[in-house]
């Protein structure tokens, strides 16, 4: 077992693609780090997920567009909880620095 840092970069990254590394998954669940580079997602495209989505930008600033046309801001520690089915886009990521983003997929609801 050896220890990963989730800022560590590769300095060889194509700048036309966003990188996505799966770092853990289990029975119904998925982790992933995200590295944006001023990436968004196309128009006229939203994710509309089976799966609720816990997203942490761990570093750097982005925005996500929702389908009512509301948008949400992300500064570095943000986090928010997707619903399944709830859709929305990502409208925004700054390139210096990157958006580094923890997301993490499953069958699960806010704590209340």
């Amino acid at each position: 077992m050896t220890a990963e840092n989730l800022f560590a970069l590769p300095a060889d990254q194509p700048a036309a693609e966003e990188q996505l590394d799966l770092l853990a998954r289990g029975k119904g669940l998925r982790i992933e780090r995200i590295v944006s580079r001023g990436h968004t997602t196309a128009k006229g495209r939203w994710y509309d997920q089976d799966q609720a989505e816990w997203v942490l930008l761990l570093q750097g600033e982005a925005s996500l567009e929702w389908e009512d046309g509301s948008c949400t801001a992300l500064t570095g520690g943000d986090w928010l909880l997707i619903p399944a089915h709830k859709r929305h886009r990502v409208s925004s990521t700054t390139s210096e620095p990157p958006c580094i983003w923890l997301t993490v997929h499953g069958q699960m609801q806010a704590a209340d």
